[in-house]
Parts: structure tokens; sequence; C-alpha cells
């Protein structure tokens, strides 16, 4: 099928399967972690959660630059493996210490500090190294196809770790999580090496990473992009955060339903990603697009009077996150030069990632002070506002109508002009 061309490909077939093991056992980690701070080693304290995920994603602001000329100058297989290594290592470090009765909160947040050093070396790499495994007519769809993985985990994941979490505790979920690495490490032992689309190297030399910095600045439609996903990203993709303080401070459930919870979030996630592999390139539209309908959905989420009523709505606010993610995502790595590929997504993914540091924290105080829902309000307030954004770009900078076909079929028809690199409207 179209939707899965990719998966001809023998490397990229091996590097599928061992993403989606890993990745189950990051959400498995994620969802254990969370539950850890919020309801354990805290009494639902939704502020030291924001501050943990801060802390995991903060280093993506500071690390960034550095992390992205790394990934255009190194093998990106081999940075991959050291980081799996000493990812694994730390999930077993925390591990060992909750097993142990020992952890307290500083512990975790110290950990997570830790992890988002190793991400932000690790994020850059993957990325780009996703352009040696398919041939670059084949990118957009394997970019897509990461992101169902990484979402099909996400329904696996949580909820896998909410009934461990329940049953035997966090701990043995982060000891599970480090034997996942595991298998991303084996893929990257066993690709045939003979099979990879090599790319270019960033040439050698003073002020490559300002060279970075300056081909994103001539590029205002990535300019653009990444500005719809700092707003989005920052305070409207914390699921951890307003999850949590549904489940637990609205509807008054436990470790087990804030995991089907999150689950029930990833079915959108994984349409959406599964209708994205379909498209034969991204578009501008489909990010602003999405960013307005994510908006709308969580407003019905944040209205949402009963537990079933909110899982509901949790569906679309997944399948419009992920179309605004795997657009963007896959937007700007087709549109880059592959020599300047790893420090552009190094930049994206530290406004991606390292947005939440500002976010996180005031998504938990506004939970705190005024209720969950006014935090999916702040969420539902950053589609709309980056989807806003971006339609007075186009507004200003291209051509943008309104069409009313008097022949056929009678319908309204939204038309953002022509896509600024490629012309595809």
């Amino acid at each position: 099928m179209n939707t899965f061309r990719s998966l001809r490909l023998h490397n990229y077939r091996l590097w599928f399967v061992g993403a989606l093991i890993s990745n189950i056992g990051t959400w498995m980690q994620r969802t254990a972690q969370d539950w850890l701070v919020y309801d354990i080693l805290t009494e639902q304290n939704a502020s030291a959660l924001g501050i943990v995920l801060a802390l995991q994603l903060g280093p993506q602001l500071v690390i960034a630059p550095w992390a992205g000329l790394i990934a255009d100058s190194v093998d990106r297989r081999r940075l991959l493996a050291i980081t799996q290594i000493v990812m694994a290592l730390l999930g077993v470090g925390l591990g060992i210490m909750v097993l142990l009765d020992i952890a307290v909160l500083w512990h975790v947040y110290a950990f997570a500090l830790a992890l988002g050093v190793v991400s932000a070396f690790d994020a850059p790499a993957r990325q780009a190294f996703v352009s040696e495994l398919v041939r670059e007519d084949y990118l957009p769809n394997a970019v897509a196809l990461n992101s169902a993985s990484f979402n099909g985990a996400r329904l696996i994941g949580p909820a896998i770790a909410g009934l461990l979490t329940a049953g035997v505790g966090p701990g043995w979920v982060f000891i599970i999580n480090a034997l996942t690495f595991g298998a991303m490490v084996w893929v990257l032992v066993v690709m045939r090496t003979s099979e990879l689309n090599e790319q270019p190297f960033s040439a050698p030399g003073r002020g490559r990473i300002r060279a970075g910095f300056r081909y994103v600045r001539r590029r205002p439609d990535i300019m653009m992009v990444l500005l719809a996903i700092f707003i989005v990203g920052t305070f409207g993709l914390n699921f951890a955060v307003y999850i949590a303080a549904m489940a637990r401070t609205e509807f008054g459930q436990g470790a087990g339903v804030f995991g089907v919870l999150s689950s029930v979030m990833a079915v959108g996630s994984i349409a959406g990603a599964l209708l994205s592999a379909r498209r034969d390139r991204p578009r501008l539209r489909f990010v602003f697009g999405a960013s307005a309908a994510f908006g709308l959905a969580c407003i019905l989420a944040a209205l949402a009077p009963t537990l079933w009523l909110f899982g509901l709505a949790l569906i679309p606010v997944g399948l419009f996150a992920l179309t605004l993610m795997t657009s963007a995502n896959a937007y700007v790595q087709t549109t880059t030069e592959p020599a300047m590929r790893g420090r552009v997504m190094s930049l994206y993914f530290a406004i991606f990632l390292g947005g939440t540091p500002l976010g996180a924290p005031v998504v938990g105080w506004v939970s705190d002070a005024f209720g969950p829902r006014w935090s999916l309000g702040v969420a539902a307030a950053s589609g709309i506002i980056a989807a806003g954004a971006g339609l007075f770009w186009a507004w200003k900078y291209h051509d943008v109508r309104l069409h009313y076909h008097r022949t056929g079929p009678r319908r309204l028809r939204f038309d953002l002009g022509t896509d600024p690199v490629d012309g595809a409207p």
C-alpha cells in the first residue's frame, strides 16, 4: 500500500520495528514517571509535574546548536548507538532507586535533566538519520510512519505502564524501559550499511553554527512553521499535565485510567500519522489548518462533562496534534538542504521541545490555581493563535483566496496560494 511504502526497504523495516519497541518502553517510563511525581512523591502537585517536564526538555534550548552541528558532522548511526546505551543506563539507575524506596522528588528532577541532555543529542541525529534509510522521495512517508510508530507506542505503552504502576510500582517500569533500548542498539548494529543513503557531512571550519541560523533566517516559510510549533509545543502539547490533572483531580480516577486516557488519545494520533503518510509531500496548509482544529478539539475536551466524553474528545486532540507535528516535521526536513538538515532539525526540536520548560510550569500553575479544565483552555488558545499567525502571514506575503465554485458541487474553498519552496498549492 502507498501508505506503508517505506517499509519495502530492509533497513527502514528494521528501524521501524526497533523504534516501535523502544518507543513503547519510552512511553511506559513517561507514564510511570508522571504518576510517580504527581501521586506518589507529591500530593497531586501539577506544578511539580510541570517542572519535571521542563527539566527533561529544557536542555534542547541550550544544547541544540551544538547537537545539530554534531549530527551534521559525525556518523549518525554510531552517535545514536551511544545515546541509546546512555538512556538505558539512566533508566536502570532511576528504576533501582525507586525499587529500593530511596527516590525522592529531587532525584527524579536530576534524572529528568540528565535524560534531557542525552535526548538533546539524540533527537537531531535520529531525525537526520531517517534520510539515510530511505530515498528522498520516500522521506515524507518515512517521517509520517515514524510518527505512527511513536504514537502506536503511545497507544500501548501508557496502558501497560498504568497497569504495572498500579500492580508492582513504577520502579519495574523504568527497568523494562531500559531493556527496550537494546532493540534500537541491535537494529543499528545489524542494518545493511551498504544500503544506507549516505548524506553529505558539514564541511569543517568556523561559523558552522551561525550558518545554520542564517539558513533558517533566509527561509521565512520555515520561520513561520517554527513559530507555530513554538506556540503549540509550549502551551498546547503538555498532555501529561492536563490528562493527569483531569483524570485525578477532575474525575477522581487512578493510575490505570490515566494510562488508558493517554492511550485513547494515541488512537487519534495514529490516525493523524497514517493520513499524513498517504500524502506525497507535506503542505503548509496542513500545518496551520491542523493548528486551528487542535485548538477547537481542546475546547471540546475542556467542556466534556463526563470521563467518557473527555476520553472521546481526546481522539481528535491527538489526531490534529499529530497532523500538525508530522506535517511541520516533514515540511522542514524535505525542504532543507541535506548538509544543513541536522542543524535545522536541532533548531526545530529546540523550539518544539525546548519551549515546554516555559509552558509546562505555566500550564501546571493554571491547573492548580483555576482547575484542570482551564489548562486545556490554554492548549486551545495556543492552537488558535498559531493558526491565526499563519493565516496573517499567508495573507500578507502570499496569495490567500476564498473561492466559490459555481459549477459542480457548490462549496467554498480556502486556498493558501502556493508553498514558497516548490510552488505546490
